[in-house]
């Protein structure tokens, strides 16, 4: 069925599985040993490039990249490419990785006018990045430039931090915080394991979603704190097998699939599962984004078990294409009030707004949502 979106149930086991096994002997190749300063303002690039080209290549043991504590290592854009000689690499941040803080200080391309990226591992396998150490974009400058007054707006701003077309991989315990546009993005890959990690930018900082996932399979993202002013999570085009667990979330957009379709385009997203999300100040929860084209189905949606406040009148929103209306959503166990009061100092009753939708609402479901059949019990 064209464009199926599913929420259910994904087995861990596999995730045990690729995270049990035993103890090597590890080999450090530190960054400063290939002639980082660290001190905030010496380009560390080359030596992290240097450190890099021996770790990929070194095959005895299980070799780690390590960023050390107490240092900041300003860096440029950089690509970390495999396949390397290891499938068990750690790359470990436990100091902190900043980025030119003046948009024009950034080094990218050839002319030096389009920065879509700023750090990124590529076509690895089995590779670990994790440490207590942070990954800071200094993006402030970059926010408020537009392509009216500064022709390098013009171009798509930098993304954090990327994996592409890389499996088996393990991000956890970062902190990411003010980056230009997008935190993180998984892009191309399969097995991809997310976990606590902190995720900071303020709350009008335009596009800087927490985390992006692109035409990626088989990805777990669980137990972190993702504070933002775009989507803390957002699920894009060819991405299916998703499991989204114990995340809160706030500011920011809340989670969202979308936007899909916008020049008509078939694509699809499937089989994503989503549970225990705390929601603080989002100014929406859980969301499907799609363009009115007839080439979207929205099919097989349950929300199930969704309780809390909202500041919207329509704390739930149906609004689905005429020609292609939405399929088979289920709406089980919903309570959400209105944050405002009445007169009497109680809590306003929340709206729905439905259009288009076909579908049914199980167990206590508040506010009402007209278009939906109701189960008896």
């Amino acid at each position: 069925m064209d464009n199926l979106y599913k929420i259910w149930f994904v087995v861990l086991a596999s995730q045990c599985m690729l995270l049990a096994g035993q103890e090597t002997e590890t080999t450090v190749f530190d960054v400063q040993s290939y002639g980082a300063t660290g001190d905030g303002y010496s380009d560390d690039t080359q030596a992290f490039e240097d450190a890099w080209k021996a770790t990929c290549n070194f095959s005895e043991s299980s070799p780690t990249m390590h960023i050390p504590e107490g240092h900041e290592f300003l860096l440029q854009p950089l690509t970390f490419s495999g396949p390397c000689k290891s499938n068990n690499i750690t790359f470990l941040v436990d100091g902190k990785i900043i980025a030119p803080s003046e948009p024009h200080d950034w080094k990218c391309g050839g002319d030096g006018e389009s920065c879509e990226e700023w750090i990124v591992f590529e076509n690895l396998d089995g590779i670990i990045i994790s440490g207590a150490g942070t990954i800071a974009g200094q993006g402030s400058n970059w926010w408020p430039l537009s392509c009216d007054d500064d022709k390098l707006a013009c171009h798509k701003k930098p993304t954090a931090l990327v994996i592409s077309k890389s499996n088996n991989v393990r991000l956890n315990g970062l902190s990411f915080e003010d980056n230009p546009q997008v935190h993180i993005s998984l892009e191309g890959s399969t097995g991809v394991f997310v976990s606590y990690l902190t995720i900071k930018a303020p709350g009008d900082s335009p596009n800087t979603d927490g985390i992006h996932i692109q035409s990626s399979t088989n990805i777990f993202v669980s137990n972190s704190l993702i504070s933002t002013g775009d989507d803390c999570i957002s699920i894009g085009s060819g991405t299916s097998n998703v499991n989204i667990s114990d995340i809160t979330c706030g500011p920011g957009h809340g989670i969202s699939i979308g936007s899909l379709s916008k020049n008509g385009d078939y694509e699809t997203v499937e089989y994503i599962y989503v549970k225990d999300i705390v929601f603080k100040g989002t100014s929406n929860g859980c969301r499907i984004k799609t363009w009115q084209t007839s080439a979207v189905n929205i099919d097989n949606v349950i929300y199930s078990d969704v309780h809390g406040t909202s500041n919207k009148k329509d704390a739930v929103h149906l609004a689905c294409s005429e020609t292609t209306p939405c399929t088979n959503i289920i709406m089980d166990d919903i309570k959400l009030k209105l944050t405002t009061k009445d007169k009497n100092g109680e809590n306003n009753e929340a709206e729905s707004y439905c259009l288009n939708v076909e579908g049914v609402t199980n167990g206590n479901v508040i506010p009402q949502v007209s278009c939906l059949t109701e189960v008896s019990p």
